[in-house]
Formats: structure tokens, sequence, C-alpha cells
């Protein structure tokens, strides 16, 4: 088994979901989601996608994800928005509530540890 992860979508079919109703604050926002790695002690590692609409999130995890296309914001609740485009790099810590919106269509890479 190799030690190493390639994060490449060729030939994975994605999981496709959305935000839950109730954490929706406009638009009709759809994702797809490619898992690529998931390992035990909760790390998790794939490639996400989200069409526009704005919604609510709460991270209970840690979060470092590399935007690949698009346009995003993400705005903590009380603070300033942030503007995210392809090559932005964010970490959301346990504890961050506020809104995600996307403006284009936005694809990133990303690293959860739970």
């Amino acid at each position: 088994m190799a030690n190493h992860i390639t994060f490449s979508i060729d030939g994975r079919e994605p999981e496709f979901g959305a935000p839950d109703a109730d954490r929706i604050v406009s638009g009709n926002p759809r994702f797809r989601t490619w898992n690529l790695e998931e390992a035990e002690g909760g790390l998790y590692s794939g490639i996400w996608e989200a069409t526009p609409g704005k919604w609510r999130i709460s991270y209970d995890e840690w979060e470092y994800f590399n935007v690949l296309c698009g346009h995003s914001i993400v705005t903590e609740d009380g603070g300033e928005p942030v503007h995210l485009k392809a090559g932005d790099r964010m970490i959301l810590k346990p504890g961050f509530k506020g809104t995600w919106e996307v403006v284009e269509t936005t694809r990133k890479d990303y690293v959860i540890r739970v």
C-alpha cells in the first residue's frame, strides 16, 4: 500500500448532496464530492464542488482547503466577508460559525481532521 494520496478524480464517481434545507439562506446550491481518502482517527480528504447559493455553516472539525476554481465568500458570524478565488487557501477551526456563499461554481480540494 502506498503512503501517499494523489488528488485525481479521473474515473471516480462523485457523491451528490446539498445543504440541509434549514441552513439555506438563498439560491439552490448543489454539491459534488469526490472523497479520496478516509483514514482511521478521523482524517478525510478529497475534492468538493458547489453551485451558486448561500447557506449557514458550523464546524466541529479542522478543515484546510485550497480553492481550485470559482468564487466563494466565507463570512464568520460578526466578521468580515472573505472572498476566495483560485489559489486562495483557508483553515476553518472547530467552533467556526457563519455562511458560505458560492458566487461562481467553486471547486476546492480539502483535508478535514475530526
